[in-house]
Order: C-alpha cells, then sequence, then structure tokens
C-alpha cells in the first residue's frame, strides 16, 4: 500500500471549519459494513495511516478518511476514518468533507438546490443533505445516529482539581466539561491545558461503565473530551475545544461531538426539538446543531456545515529516506 520507488499515492485535501481531512481510495477492504472495514484496517493499514498523517506529510493534528463501498445498494459510499493515533468510530466534519468531496468529483450527480447522499460509516447510516449555490456545494447536514447521555455530575481527580464530567454518545463517546465553572477558557491561549486536563480525563474514564456501548463494543471507550463554554443564548450559542485520542485537537466544532453535546442539552431542559444550536469551534468556524427527534432514552440530531478542497497531492516514499513513515513532534 505504501508507494515505492517511482509511486505515487493521489490524495485530495479539504478542511471543515479549519479541521483537516485527507481523502483517498486504497482499493478493497475485506467486510461487509464500515464497521468491519474498519477492524480490517486497524489490523491491514496502520502503517499507511502513520505514513499519512505523521510529519512531513502531515502533523499531530491530521485526519482522513479511506473510501470505501456502502454498507448495501441503498448506500451511496462509505468511509473509514483515520487520524494520529488510529480508527475513529465516528467523524462529523470528515462526513461533511466527504459529501462534498464525492459531489465536486463528480460521483455523485448534482442536479437542483439540494443533493441527498447516504453515507456508511463505523458507528452507522447517515442520510445526508448538500445544498448547493450556483453548482458549487456550500453546505452539508447530516443525520447522526441516536444520540444518548450516558452519566451525568461525575467527579474526575485531575492536577486541576476535581473536574465534574458529563459522558453522552453522538457515534463515540464523548466527556463534557463546562469552562463556565472553571478558570479555562476554549481558546488558543488554554490550550496547553486543555490537552493535559483531556488526557487526564479519558485515562480516568476510558475504562467506566458509563462508555460501553452495549449494543458494539467496537463503539466503547471514551473518545475525547469537549470543553464548552456558553457565548450566547437566543438561539443557544456554545464555543469549544474537543481534544481526542492522545492529546490531538479538533479545531472544527466536533460533528460527532456536537450530537453528543445536544442529548445533554436536551436532557437538561437548554434546548428542544427543532431549536437551534450554534456550536463553535476553537477555529472560529460554527456548526449548526439541532434535535429532529427525541424519546426518553435518545435524541435523533443533525448537524450542518460546509467543507473546502484546499489542495490535492502525490506522496512518495524515498526507501533511502532515514525517517520513514515519519514522525510526531507530539
Amino acid at each position: 500500500m505504501i508507494p515505492g520507488p517511482g509511486e505515487f499515492l493521489e490524495t485530495t485535501d479539504y478542511h471543515c471549519a479549519g479541521e483537516p481531512f485527507r481523502i483517498l481510495d486504497v482499493g478493497p477492504m475485506e467486510g461487509r459494513t464500515a464497521g468491519d472495514r474498519r477492524e480490517w484496517a486497524m489490523a491491514n493499514l496502520d502503517e499507511l495511516r502513520r505514513f499519512l498523517v505523521n510529519e512531513p506529510r502531515g502533523h499531530a493534528d491530521m485526519y482522513g478518511g479511506f473510501v470505501v463501498p456502502p454498507d448495501d445498494p441503498d448506500g451511496d459510499l462509505g468511509i473509514v476514518f483515520f487520524h494520529k493515533d488510529g480508527f475513529s468510530t465516528a467523524c462529523g466534519h470528515g462526513t461533511i468533507a466527504i459529501v462534498t468531496w464525492a459531489i465536486d468529483m463528480g460521483l455523485v450527480a448534482a442536479d437542483g438546490d439540494t443533493v441527498e447522499v447516504v453515507v456508511d460509516v463505523p458507528s452507522g447510516r447517515l442520510p445526508t443533505v448538500a445544498g448547493l449555490d450556483g453548482g458549487r456545494v456550500a453546505s452539508v447536514r447530516f443525520q447522526n445516529v441516536p444520540a444518548y447521555v450516558g452519566a451525568t455530575g461525575m467527579e474526575i481527580s485531575t492536577t486541576f482539581g476535581m473536574v465534574p464530567v458529563d459522558i453522552s454518545f453522538g457515534g463515540a463517546f464523548y466527556a463534557s466539561v463546562d469552562l463556565d465553572q472553571m478558570d479555562l477558557s476554549a481558546t488558543t491561549g488554554g490550550l496547553d491545558d486543555l490537552i493535559s486536563l483531556g488526557r487526564q480525563i479519558r485515562t480516568a474514564l476510558d475504562n467506566s461503565p458509563a462508555v460501553v456501548h452495549a449494543p458494539d463494543d467496537r463503539l466503547s471507550g471514551l473518545y475525547g473530551t469537549i470543553f464548552h463554554e456558553t457565548i450566547g443564548d437566543d438561539p443557544l450559542h456554545q464555543r469549544n475545544v474537543t481534544i481526542f485520542a492522545d492529546g490531538q485537537v479538533d479545531r472544527s466544532p466536533c460533528g460527532s461531538g456536537t450530537s453528543a453535546r445536544l442529548a445533554l442539552l436536551y436532557q437538561a431542559g437548554l434546548i428542544g426539538v427543532d431549536d437551534t444550536f450554534l456550536n463553535e469551534g476553537i477555529a472560529g468556524g460554527v456548526f449548526e446543531g439541532r434535535i429532529a427527534a427525541a424519546s426518553d432514552a435518545e435524541v435523533v440530531t443533525t448537524i450542518e456545515g460546509s467543507a473546502h478542497m484546499h489542495a490535492m497531492s502525490n506522496f512518495s516514499l524515498d526507501p533511502d529516506d532515514p525517517i520513514g513513515l515519519g514522525f510526531q513532534l507530539r
């Protein structure tokens, strides 16, 4: 899979609200579903993942996805997500990017003002709607897998003191920390502290019963910590920094994390069905989230944002290059 002498691997790079997403198709993977193919990629494509995300081709906060077939004929395409530390089960910004890419590349026909695209990801099937403006993709809205609350009011001992944490699921499990109650802010000036705190919370909660996904244990484990603060009330407007994997910083508002936040906000009575939730990332981009339907156990959410292509690259590996698959500085 890794290109040898005279060979090149072609990728297309998008960003969604500032968060990168590297897209490529590396051919068939074993498995019937995107979840199965993720398992196969974990066992067989880890060196390729490292090649694509490590410096000098990538960086510590790189993200991307391998294009795969849909789970069945009712889907349009599938995606297996990857990042610095492995292969994730969900990625909202990547879903927005892959739909934009599929239309931009002509893989999905664009006719009219909207285009429906069905995307299969490891956490499930995501119906999406792309809004077009003059033939270009101006926005993508996806309906996520059901989101639900795992636990509230947990207290985690950290070097910053006892930190109250809530747990919710939006395709992956997230811990939510309210910065309105702390001497920290979801801005670039506080990133080092947030990375440190996020790592501590993930270590403390990764084996907690609150992050067990009983129907499919492949979705278990704490994926990230969302540090959020409220900056507006009508509509509800929050800013967040999501620290995921091993200290990776999401530049976007985090799509699956926005779904997880909506589950908590609904349970707390801070938002209702069809209310607008504006979730802002550290780079300034905003996702618009809504609850489309709700029950006592879960909520169905939609997340809307936009993605933009910024690079097409051909990567190769010189067999005499001493750094090989690359390196990470943090």
